[in-house]
């Protein structure tokens, strides 16, 4: 039986796929162009990087030992049945490869996990995903290693805290919104932690796969139709970096509304974000392409990371003992922390599964109704 992979255009209308055939012949060459408006852009642009001084190679740095590493991802999924929504949140930590004379922190991937059976309300997705980044920050904050990747932006967590935040005053029945609240103080220090990267022997290193962000363009004057990211993906050579720069800032000072906060912990929760929103104006970022197989990953990191010497080295010897495999884009443990949390929405069907059964065991009506009830016609999930 043909799998619907071998049979993309399966259920499409054979005029439609014609057309849209017909009209990647006009994207291919503009894109294309684009391909060669960066090539004619490698030599100027490499220049200007060095009459900046911002080109700079991973071997001038001292030669530390390979850190350990681990990645942190998470995602959601909220299963639409027809008398409730069945909300699942995961945040898993995959432990990086190690050299053969180090010994795993870890003998299995480390987690936390929420299930709720929830009413129909719209607000359950934004807070259950803020929910989950505050599991990816506490998983973040605990690990033992030198070196832990997440996945996206380190300005994310606050701007989804925001959102959910502003909407747990709606529904403040919610089990996701209590569960939120009630644990809100402790992801805010975890988020803390890991803006600040306090100690010495601990880097937390936001490695965002997409960005639109544009410090160095905006600095040399570069195209603005193309990222940083694509510019730099095609200037720099293996084993260059690009130096510090202070993250973009938006145009709006950094907020957090604690208003929807228990009023017990309100004065704590005030603190940390008045030193999480310091922290946050002072984020730095480089770029770095370990290999010429991959290209220029974005790195956002405290400034006590990025202006250290010996801190840098262990991040860019770890980021590049992480990206060995030409097939995988980005380092290794994030990869896979990726693989594994994609899989929840997948596997919500069975999840509803075993509970129509254990519910049909002990429900004393018709059983037909279990079956009704608990019909699903829509999974949303994110992250």
């Amino acid at each position: 039986m043909n799998s619907e992979r071998d049979r993309p255009f399966g259920e499409l209308p054979g005029a439609l796929v014609e057309e849209v055939l017909d009209q990647t012949k006009d994207l291919s060459q503009k894109l294309l162009t684009d391909f060669k408006q960066l090539q004619a852009l490698r030599q100027q642009g490499r220049e200007k990087l060095s009459q900046q001084e911002m080109l700079r190679r991973a071997a001038d740095l001292p030669y530390p030992t390979i850190p350990t590493t681990c990645a942190v991802d998470g995602s959601y999924a909220i299963e639409r049945l027809l008398i409730s929504d069945l909300a699942v949140g995961a945040a898993v930590a995959v432990e990086g490869l190690t050299p053969p004379s180090e010994t795993r922190h870890w003998p299995e991937p480390c987690y936390q996990v929420w299930v709720a059976i929830e009413p129909h309300r719209a607000e359950t997705s934004t807070i259950l995903r803020a929910l989950v980044m505050g599991m990816e920050l506490k998983l973040a904050e605990q690990a033992p290693h030198e070196l832990v990747f997440l996945d996206g932006s380190l300005t994310t967590p606050l701007i989804y805290f925001n959102q959910a935040l502003n909407q747990t005053q709606s529904s403040p029945q919610l089990h996701t919104t209590i569960q939120f609240l009630q644990s809100f103080q402790e992801t805010l220090a975890a988020y803390h932690t890991v803006l600040t990267s306090p100690r010495t022997d601990r880097a937390w290193i936001a490695v965002p796969k997409y960005t639109t962000k544009r410090e160095i363009g905006e600095k040399l004057g570069w195209p603005s139709n193309h990222d940083d990211r694509a510019i730099l993906s095609f200037l720099l050579e293996a084993g260059e970096y690009t130096a510090p720069l202070p993250l973009e800032q938006p145009s709006e000072p950094w907020h957090l509304n604690l208003e929807p906060l228990p009023s017990e912990k309100k004065p704590t929760a005030e603190d940390l974000a008045e030193e999480i929103i310091s922290a946050l104006g002072q984020l730095q970022v480089i770029y770095y392409r370990p290999q010429n197989a991959i290209p220029a990953l974005r790195l956002e990191m405290s400034r006590a990371v990025a202006e250290n010497r010996a801190r840098l080295a262990i991040v860019l010897q770890g980021v590049n003992h992480q990206c060995r495999t030409p097939a995988i884009l980005e380092p290794y443990p994030l990869y896979m922390a990726d693989r594994m949390v994609k899989h929840l929405s997948k596997a919500i069907p069975t999840f509803r599964q075993v509970i129509s059964q254990n519910m049909a065991e002990a429900y004393e009506g018709n059983i037909h109704e279990v079956f009704i009830g608990l019909h699903g016609y829509r999974t949303e999930s994110g992250l």
